[in-house]
């Protein structure tokens, strides 16, 4: 971590002391999330030092949602699922992009799962519809069951970060409904392996993104999950990244306890969304 130096503040204290967000780890999320610009570009690390005459400014104040998550959700969401009354978890809440998505979309309660502290938006806080969850570990589920209904959850968005999706999906199955459906926001950064990754943490190569894509498909398949979509993020990671979209349904009678899944996906449409992907985004 570099050391401050004289005239140069860390890019996530410099945001408090501006008044841009109300705490060190709101500002850390934002800045994670890419929303935050310093002179004019987009600066990913909550270290990156700061000149006292440095324009800093928050992009996500123009969006339609509380993070710029919430624009990725709506690509999927949009027009294809009534959340009207549904039951919804988000896991990886941070900011609440996803949360506040899902209650735009109707959703009668959310429950914003992160292992984080004092990340999730003020006006989300306020919302009795929201259910925070802050300092919890998907992985824990015996925490999350004193509050998360068991079998009773009917959508889950799902955006981690520095864990593969292979840890997370087993812990989210048991809180959810037969034919639930999720939406899970793939990083191939920590899907690939490390001697996949590029400079910065950037997975560049498209071959790797179709690899990561492939496989986590039958991952998929092997625990009930059947994928009925795979799209790329409208936006990339705040790092630069391309990440991808998939919407999986649960079936209770497959995986693990039966049969796996089909999974929905072939070889063929992975990589055209892959290359539309590259394509548009310019990865």
């Amino acid at each position: 971590m570099p050391a401050e130096r004289e005239g140069q503040t860390r890019l996530d204290i410099a945001m408090v002391r501006r008044g841009l967000e109300s705490s060190r780890e709101r500002a850390k999320a934002r800045i994670l999330a890419g929303d935050v610009l310093v002179n004019g570009k987009v600066q990913s690390r909550p270290s990156f030092l700061t000149g006292e005459d440095a324009e800093i400014v928050c992009r996500g104040e123009g969006l339609a949602y509380v993070g710029r998550g919430g624009c990725k959700l709506e690509k999927a969401v949009d027009g294809r699922f009534d959340l009207r009354g549904a039951a919804a978890l988000d896991v990886g809440a941070s900011t609440g992009g996803f949360t506040d998505c899902l209650l735009r979309n109707g959703a009668a309660r959310v429950y914003a799962v992160d292992v984080g502290h004092g990340q999730l938006h003020p006006s989300l806080l306020s919302d009795p519809r929201v259910v925070n969850l802050e300092g919890t570990d998907i992985r824990d589920g015996e925490a999350l069951s004193r509050t998360v209904p068991l079998g009773g959850i009917d959508f889950c968005a799902v955006d981690v970060s520095f864990i593969s999706l292979t840890k997370v999906l087993p812990c989210v199955l048991p809180f959810l409904k037969q034919g639930a459906v999720l939406v899970c926001l793939i990083k191939p950064q920590f899907e690939a392996g490390r001697s996949a990754v590029g400079k910065r943490g950037v997975v560049r190569d498209a071959q790797v993104h179709r690899r990561v894509l492939e496989s986590l498909c039958a991952f998929f398949a092997g625990l009930g999950l059947t994928a009925v979509k795979l799209e790329h993020s409208p936006i990339a990671g705040g790092d630069g990244n391309i990440e991808f979209l998939t919407t999986l349904r649960y079936d209770k009678g497959s995986g693990s306890r039966g049969a796996p899944a089909a999974s929905g996906i072939s070889a063929a449409c992975i990589a055209d969304v892959v290359a539309a992907a590259h394509r548009e985004l310019k990865g």
